[in-house]
């Protein structure tokens, strides 16, 4: 094209010249024009997807028509706060003081003595441990705590103290360790010895031996001025000036009036469900334990089935239950399904990890509840006289006075019956009683009690137990503890059981001779029948087949 132009441009012909000159660079213009067109706006990279989620709420565009707009994935776009996230923190771990550390977080003044001695510890230089554990690693020794509960019960003798609850891989700890408590009411720590460390375990059951995570409670006891004061976070170290890793919030829920102090609790260990769908018999056993009178169920979970979630969801909802999650401390694994494999194959160490639920348990509630009942959700105190537990404890509170110069009765147990599967497999069904509520359903028992002392559950009275087992309280304040028997015309705990446990295999053919129809359970079988059946429709767990 520029060729063409300048041999036409060159000519001869003046009055062509410039003619052909405007058509040359008309053509050129003309080839140019599309290059020429203002280039579209860059478009500014979008947005990470989290922060546009995040944003999603408070800039969406008006809504195109229908046809334009698809239906959006049903996804959470709300934001948390940072009081929010605090109160979700505090909620999932019950002993951090996130309360108390982000209001004096930046108060420069909280230190012992000087700045570098026992300064106040951030959240961030904690050393977590498996999830719900604080840890004090002092020389060889090693500690992890779980929780930290004011003790000011009138029967102790110490006076107000600050038990601290935790596992310790020594048996008898001999390391000095010093309590740094802290107070809303003073900017510098208070710190004191350790008084003790209270073995919460009995050498005679196995396991007595170094290198084994072993319970203890420690023992912080408030000096005279502080006395009147709540302490609102304590922490464990070697040496007093020390920095420490660990600050357990300090529990004290004692009601304030006009609140007064409930009846009947319960507490439920570690519970290790996760492939199996205990849903159903679940809800029976909740409402029997709330028909019998418990206030409240405490749960705490290790592993559990999708389905037993949703009952505990369910229940939470209403206030009838509180679930705790909880984890093994140290080495133990807790990788869903080996912790199960663990917990089945080391039994004793099991049964030493059972005694963190039940005593944390104890201590955050034990100004609530006048009795706690530690029960597994297979079995059940049933008073055979009365209508609940309330009019049970009056009736044999006057029965078990202790003789003279004995000290006084720090529980009531009930003698062990098994219900067992294998006894109701060799009769029908019982008309009138759905199918899928097991306890119900099965009304063969053995003929006799397991041994006396064997297998027994017990209402604890919280004025009086320091440290607790499964069965039996393993240290009281105010002197030795004293259990006293149910007579089992009275009550008698009635577990319900696939078959007898481990070790009474030997025995346990005697045992199921003779087996005995016996309906006990059946006076609440009205009320228990309808509270099940509106629980597991709300649920839309009931059955096709009632």
């Amino acid at each position: 094209m520029r060729g063409w132009c300048a041999r036409w441009s060159g000519s001869g012909r003046a009055r062509l010249r410039w003619l052909a000159a405007l058509v040359c660079w008309g053509g050129l213009v003309a080839l140019a024009l599309p290059r020429l067109q203002q280039a579209p706006p860059r478009t500014r990279p979008a947005p990470p997807a989290r922060l546009l989620l995040q944003s999603e709420a408070a800039s969406t565009p008006a809504p195109l028509p229908s046809t334009q707009n698809p239906a959006k994935p049903a996804t959470d776009t709300r934001v948390l706060t940072e009081d929010e996230l605090r109160a979700d923190a505090e909620r999932r771990l019950p002993s951090l003081p996130l309360a108390y550390w982000h209001k004096h977080k930046n108060d420069k003044n909280k230190f012992y003595k000087k700045k570098d001695c026992a300064p106040f510890p951030s959240i961030y230089d904690l050393e977590f441990h498996n999830t719900y554990w604080q840890t004090l690693r002092a020389k060889t020794d090693v500690f992890h705590f779980y929780g930290a509960y004011l003790d000011a019960r009138n029967s102790s003798r110490i006076g107000p103290a600050v038990r601290v609850l935790g596992v310790h891989d020594r048996i008898k700890p001999t390391i000095t360790t010093h309590c740094q408590l802290w107070f809303e009411e003073r900017e510098a720590p208070v710190v004191v010895r350790n008084l003790e460390y209270k073995y919460v375990w009995n050498s005679k059951w196995g396991n007595y031996r170094d290198g084994v995570l072993q319970p203890y409670l420690l023992a912080c006891v408030l000096p005279a001025e502080v006395r009147h004061l709540v302490p609102a976070s304590v922490s464990i170290v070697s040496d007093p000036c020390d920095r420490a890793t660990n600050n357990l919030r300090v529990h004290y829920d004692r009601p304030k009036p006009p609140a007064v102090q409930k009846e009947f609790a319960v507490c439920v260990k570690g519970l290790d469900f996760l492939h199996e769908d205990l849903s159903v018999r679940l809800v029976e056993w909740i409402e029997i334990i709330r028909l019998l009178g418990a206030d409240k169920i405490f749960f705490y979970e290790l592993q559990i089935h999708p389905n037993i979630t949703k009952v505990l969801n369910y229940y939470n909802d209403l206030g009838v239950t509180e679930l705790t999650p909880i984890t093994l401390p140290g080495g133990q694994p807790n990788l869903p399904g080996l912790q199960h494999m663990y917990l089945k194959k080391k039994t004793t160490h099991k049964r030493q990890m059972e005694l963190i639920p039940y005593n944390d348990c104890l201590y955050r509630h034990m100004y609530q509840y006048k009795w706690l009942a530690l029960l597994d959700i297979d079995e059940v105190i049933v008073p055979l006289e009365d209508n609940d537990w309330s009019s049970l404890m009056k009736r044999i509170l006057p029965l078990s006075t202790p003789a003279a110069g004995k000290p006084p009765r720090s529980s009531y147990h009930a003698s062990n019956l098994y219900y067992l599967d294998s006894l109701q497999h060799e009769h029908a069904w019982e008309e009138g009683i759905p199918r899928y509520l097991h306890m119900l359903q099965h009304v063969y028992r053995t003929r006799n009690f397991t041994k006396p002392g064997q297998y027994v559950k017990a209402f604890h009275e919280t004025e009086r137990v320091l440290a607790l087992h499964n069965h039996f309280p393993l240290a009281c304040l105010g002197g030795a503890c004293s259990s006293y028997a149910i007579e089992t015309q009275h009550a008698r705990l009635q577990h319900y059981r696939a078959d007898c446990v481990t070790a009474l295999s030997k025995t346990c053919a005697e045992l199921r001779q003779q087996p005995v129809r016996d309906t006990a359970l059946w006076r609440w079988r009205t009320p228990l029948i309808q509270a099940a059946d509106a629980a597991l429709t709300a649920l839309g767990f009931l059955p096709p087949h009632r």
